[in-house]
């Protein structure tokens, strides 16, 4: 999937060592002492000229050349914000999954499924198939690439169970928690499920998530949950 590299990029005028070098001093030490405010619309447009970058080029030919032409922003301003491509591309495709929400619906079972289905909407849109696949990819052959996902995309995720587990048991639909470790290993189970079969079924079996589907994979999930 990746593309080749092209042979003159928008980086090659200036090496990227040099930039990144001098940019992320001046972002670190100058900008932020100085408590420069940052362009929310700036943020905004290089995260969605990055997630259309990486689509179209693949991890291989993505540079911070392309998402700087692409965002009509300075390579400086790129790099002052982002040291690297790797933390730029995670970033990316995190802010996707800040749409996210765990509701409040007054019942576990149509919790669930509202939160299911927000994620499935999610992954069928292109740029977020493209985005995952490219940097899952990577990920895999990048060890630090592949914490930094954990980080930045995974573990912030499983906040929607945390909270659809404290609402179902500020309804009395699930029992306290007795153990601090017992939760937190109870929580990653649960968002492993969820994530993973979801996931699954968009990207790799290619099969449709429909309202149906979504009820039959929620009778499976809270049997174990609400049962003993």
């Amino acid at each position: 999937m990746p593309a080749a590299q092209p042979s003159a990029s928008p980086d090659s005028t200036v090496p990227d060592s040099t930039v990144r070098d001098s940019t992320v001093q001046e972002g670190t030490n100058a900008s932020r002492a100085k408590g420069r405010p940052r362009s929310a619309a700036a943020d905004l447009a290089i995260l969605d000229a990055t997630r259309e970058a990486l689509a179209e080029l693949g991890w291989g030919g993505l540079t911070m050349g392309h998402v700087a032409t692409r965002a009509k922003v300075a390579k400086t301003t790129l790099y002052r914000r982002w040291p690297s491509k790797n933390e730029l591309v995670v970033d990316a495709v995190a802010s996707l999954f800040d749409e996210l929400e765990m509701p409040d619906l007054g019942n576990l079972r149509d919790d669930i499924e509202a939160v299911v289905a927000q994620f499935a909407d999610l992954l069928a849109r292109p740029e977020t198939q493209a985005a995952l696949l490219a940097l899952f990819a990577e990920g895999i052959r990048d060890p630090l690439l592949h914490r930094r996902i954990r980080e930045a995309i995974v573990d912030p995720q499983k906040r929607l169970v945390r909270q659809g587990r404290a609402a179902a048991q500020a309804r009395g639909e699930l029992g306290p928690d007795t153990d601090a470790e017992s939760a937190r290993e109870e929580v990653d189970i649960i968002f492993d499920t969820i994530a993973g079969t979801v996931e699954h079924r968009v990207l790799v079996s290619g099969e449709p998530i429909t309202p149906e589907w979504i009820r039959r994979f929620t009778d499976l999930l809270l049997g174990p949950l609400t049962t003993g």
